[in-house]
C-alpha cells in the first residue's frame, strides 16, 4: 500500500490557504482582532485581510467540540473507497471568497468527504457543484465548477462560510457544537465591513445568521420566519433566504437552479441599492 500523502493545503500552511489571489480568507473567534481592540476603525483592504489570515489560522486549528474533532479525523483517515487515494483536510474550514465582498452565503457545514477532503467550503460535493453553478450563471464566480481547493477558483463579491466549520456526524451539530462555532461568524461579518446582504442557506442558516446579527446588536422583533425567497431587513442588512442545496433539496426538485439564481440575482439587486 503507498504511504499515504499529506493534504496540500497542510504542506502550503496556513498562508497559501488565504491568499489574496486564491481568495482562501477566513475568521478567528477567540482572540483580539483589530475590531475588538479598536470597534470604530475604518478597515482599509489591507487591514481587511491581515484580519482575516490571522483569523484563518486560529480556526483551522480549533478543537473545542471533542466529537466534531473525533468525527471529522475519523472520515479522514477511514475515508471511502472512491477517495481511498486521495488525502483529506480533516480539519475546521475557513471561509472563502472576495474579501471586499458586498454578499455573504451561509451555509451548514462540511461535507464528511467534501470540504473535509478538500479544506474548501463547498468544494468536491455535489452541493458545492450546484452552488458554485449558481453562482457563475449570476457573475459572482469564475467558473461553473470547482473540485479542488487549490484549482485557481475566485469569487467576485461574494464570501462563503458555514455556520459550523467541521463536518458533523449526520450531518447534525450539536446545540453546544453550534454555539461554539457562532463567534466565528460573528467576528467574520465584523471584518466582512462591506457585507450588506446575507444569504443563508437552509433554516440552519437562516436561524445562524440571525443569531449572529442579534450578537451584534441587531436583533428582530418580530423574529422573521424562514422560507426560499424570504427576505428580511434586520439594521443595515438585507436578508434572502434560499433553501440549501443539498442532494435532498436538489434531487427532488424543491430546489431548481433557476430558484437559486433567482435568489442569488436578488441578493445582488439589493447590494448594489444604496
Amino acid at each position: 500500500m503507498a504511504t499515504p500523502q499529506p493534504h496540500p493545503l497542510r504542506v502550503a500552511g496556513p498562508a497559501a490557504r488565504i491568499g489574496v489571489t486564491s481568495s482562501r480568507l477566513a475568521p478567528r473567534a477567540l482572540v483580539s482582532d483589530p475590531l475588538a481592540d479598536n470597534p470604530s476603525m475604518v478597515m482599509t483592504p489591507a487591514d481587511r485581510v491581515a484580519a482575516l489570515a490571522t483569523l484563518s489560522q486560529e480556526i483551522a486549528s480549533c478543537f473545542r467540540c471533542p466529537r466534531l474533532v473525533w468525527w471529522r479525523e475519523l472520515v479522514a483517515t477511514e475515508k471511502v473507497a472512491r477517495y481511498r487515494d486521495e488525502p483529506y483536510w480533516g480539519r475546521p474550514l475557513p471561509g472563502f471568497g472576495d474579501p471586499e465582498a458586498r454578499i455573504l452565503i451561509v451555509g451548514l457545514a462540511p461535507a464528511a468527504h467534501g470540504g473535509n477532503r478538500t479544506g474548501r467550503v463547498f468544494t468536491g460535493d455535489r452541493s458545492g457543484d450546484f452552488l458554485w453553478s449558481a453562482l457563475h450563471a449570476t457573475r459572482m464566480a469564475d467558473r461553473p465548477s470547482s473540485r479542488r481547493a487549490d484549482d485557481g477558483l475566485t469569487l467576485s463579491d461574494a464570501y462563503i462560510a458555514a455556520a459550523v466549520r467541521c463536518a458533523p456526524p449526520a450531518n447534525k451539530p450539536t446545540i453546544e457544537e453550534r454555539d461554539n462555532c457562532a463567534p466565528y461568524l460573528v467576528r467574520e461579518l465584523q471584518l466582512l465591513d462591506q457585507v450588506r446582504v446575507i444569504v443563508p442557506l437552509g433554516k440552519f442558516g437562516w436561524d445562524a445568521a440571525l443569531r449572529t446579527l442579534a450578537a451584534l446588536g441587531h436583533e428582530p422583533r418580530p423574529r422573521p420566519r424562514f422560507g426560499h425567497g424570504a427576505e428580511a431587513q434586520i439594521g443595515p442588512y438585507s436578508l434572502v433566504a434560499s433553501f440549501h442545496p443539498s442532494q435532498q433539496n436538489t434531487f427532488t426538485g424543491r430546489l431548481t437552479a433557476p430558484m437559486l439564481e433567482t435568489v442569488l440575482r436578488r441578493a445582488r439587486e439589493l447590494a448594489a441599492t444604496p
